[in-house]
């Protein structure tokens, strides 16, 4: 059995986020093994650096209401085990971001964009909260011309976000990896308790929608799309309330550690 050391170091990070979001407390992480790593072959390559695993995006990066070690963390320890690396993370995710926000501070200069510049690995999660606008909506008042333009918006703004965070290291690109959601609002117990199932019904297709959308950008920009849709909800069927926190909103520690290896398994064989 390979022992694992970990070391855990919190740094303060008081970026300001765009629209006087409050600012951030961003997370550091070193995970350490022999450093020796596979190649696809199966030949081993030394390995004289860490790994950088930087996640940006919204609430669910954060882990709100969770009180858990997030997926990002969870990703770079699995990534430094599984491909015998030695990784760090740090978490720039800011609860109630939009792809606006996250776009602007990724394209100005300031301590956000240099933390992502230094990522090997980025993981990408937003656009849920571009369409808060819509959860107030009644089902049959807003079809897809209603909201097909906010997920149009989103799509375009993932597509400059992957072009951006690759324009922060040009001699060195990261592996970019992009999520979707598997719902955009409340879902499992909860959002049926609270919102009723005609609401469910919508919402899912709404973030069916914005899925597809994303999938497409991020493809395009040259990024790997990692849907959360299927691990959560299956084909649909399937109750995610196990993988939920209380808000019945965001990943509990079992829906983080799904996330986790989902992106894992999704990961490319070669990591620049």
């Amino acid at each position: 059995m390979i022992a694992i050391a970990v070391v855990v170091a919190l740094t303060a990070f008081s970026q300001a986020a765009p629209g006087g979001a409050p600012s951030e407390a961003v997370a550091a992480r070193t995970t350490s093994t022999p450093s020796r790593a596979l190649t696809p072959s199966g030949a081993a390559r030394s390995v004289s650096r860490p790994v950088t695993v930087v996640g940006i995006g919204d609430s669910v990066t954060t882990g709100t209401n969770c009180n858990c070690e997030t997926f990002v963390g969870l990703y770079a320890t699995g990534l430094a085990s599984e491909r015998g690396l030695k990784t760090s993370s740090v978490n720039l995710g800011v609860a109630g971001w939009t792809s606006s926000q996250l776009l602007t501070a990724l394209t100005r200069p300031g301590a956000f964009r240099d933390q992502v510049s230094k990522a090997d690995v980025l993981l990408v999660t937003i656009g849920a909260n571009d369409l808060v606008a819509l959860e107030s909506s009644q089902p049959g008042g807003c079809p897809t011309t209603c909201y097909g333009p906010l997920v149009e918006s989103v799509g375009q703004n993932v597509e400059q976000i992957v072009a951006a965070a690759k324009a922060t290291q040009p001699g060195h690109p990261p592996t970019i990896l992009v999520t979707d959601y598997w719902n955009v609002f409340q879902d499992g117990d909860v959002g049926s308790a609270e919102n009723g199932q005609a609401f469910q019904s919508w919402s899912d297709m709404l973030t069916r929608a914005e899925s597809a959308r994303v999938s497409s950008a991020a493809r395009r920009a040259g990024a790997t799309f990692v849907s959360l849709y299927e691990p959560f909800k299956g084909n649909g069927s399937k109750n995610p309330t196990s993988l939920l926190a209380a808000d019945g909103d965001h990943p509990s520690s079992t829906g983080h550690q799904l996330i986790a290896a989902t992106l894992l398994a999704a990961t490319p064989a070669l990591i620049p």
